[in-house]
């Protein structure tokens, strides 16, 4: 798989309506998005990618979703539901409509990814 990095991590005028909708009080998630941006770049990930192949997932969302599984004790199918259901996921990650692969593949690529970052990004 090859990294395409995506650049563009604007949260969906929609989205952000329906999130602030359901949350009016306001909510973590859509806290911490507001005042820090985007947590992650595809960009800092570029290493661990060949330059050719077929595109990855952007590894910036899926590191996020690694860690609001984390924080919410989820297991890898839980997650895939969030990530398809809850606004307050969709507000901090802007997925696309839907990923291009099986969402199972997808963590599976995480966990390959995890693999790799433990035994060193840096070479």
């Amino acid at each position: 798989m090859s990294l395409k990095p995506v650049s563009n991590f604007a949260i969906p005028e929609e989205t952000a309506r329906v999130a602030r909708a359901v949350f009016p009080k306001g909510h973590l998630y859509l806290a911490v998005r507001d005042h820090f941006g985007p947590l992650f770049a595809d960009e800092t990930f570029a290493a661990l990618f060949p330059t050719r192949g077929r595109p990855a997932e952007s590894p910036a969302r899926l590191a996020l979703v690694t860690i609001l599984q984390f924080a919410e004790g989820l297991s890898d199918r839980a997650a895939i539901d969030a990530v398809r259901s809850r606004i307050d996921w969709k507000y901090v990650l802007q997925p696309r409509e839907r990923f291009e692969r099986d969402p199972h593949q997808i963590l599976m690529f995480q966990t390959d990814v995890g693999q790799i970052t433990e035994n060193g990004l840096e070479g």
